[in-house]
Parts: C-alpha cells; sequence; structure tokens
C-alpha cells in the first residue's frame, strides 16, 4: 500500500468519523490530508477530481431533507469534499508552477 491510498484511507475515516462526534479542526485535517494525497494524483485524473470536489461541496447538503439519517450523510459528504477539495487545490497549483517555471 502506498502512501496515498494510506492517506487517502485516512482522510474517508476522518471524514466518517467526524460526521459523528465532534473533532477539533476537522476541516483542516482533511485539507491537509487532500493536499497531501494531491500530490500523487496522475494528469489523466485531474479532471475527474475537480468535478468531484465541485459536485460534493455543492450538492453535499441534499440529503438534509432524509428523515433520521440525512443530516449524518450530509455531514459524511461534506467532509469528504473538503477531502478532495484539498486534492483540487493541489492539483491546480501544480498546473500553475508547471505553467510558469522556467
Amino acid at each position: 500500500m502506498n502512501t496515498e491510498k494510506i492517506v487517502g484511507i485516512i482522510g474517508v475515516a476522518v471524514a466518517i468519523v467526524g460526521a459523528f462526534v465532534a473533532i477539533p479542526q476537522v476541516a483542516v485535517v482533511l485539507l491537509v490530508a487532500g493536499l497531501i494525497v494531491g500530490i500523487f494524483v496522475i494528469r489523466d485524473d485531474h479532471v475527474r477530481v475537480m468535478v468531484t470536489a465541485l459536485v460534493l461541496t455543492g450538492l453535499a447538503s441534499t440529503f438534509n431533507a432524509v428523515p433520521a439519517a440525512g443530516t449524518y450523510i450530509s455531514a459524511i459528504l461534506a467532509n469528504i469534499g473538503v477531502l478532495v477539495t484539498g486534492v483540487a487545490v493541489t492539483i491546480i497549483l501544480r498546473n500553475i508552477y508547471a505553467r510558469l517555471k522556467p
């Protein structure tokens, strides 16, 4: 198992646990984990990651309408959205660096 998968699994686990338990600075932990995972994303997956980040952050609150479990599902998706947003930010910064380097 490589670093990308380990950090990704830990990030998803924190996202799920963070929906049920109050974890201080959970967004920072998820964002940093996403930044680390973003270093290892191959170029073929860049667009897929960007779209995933946009969709998860935009539609996570949709599940609030589901009785009983909706708030938890929304929190999990929002937390995973923060994780994937960190990945997307790393991809964006890598692309900017690649364009600007001499």
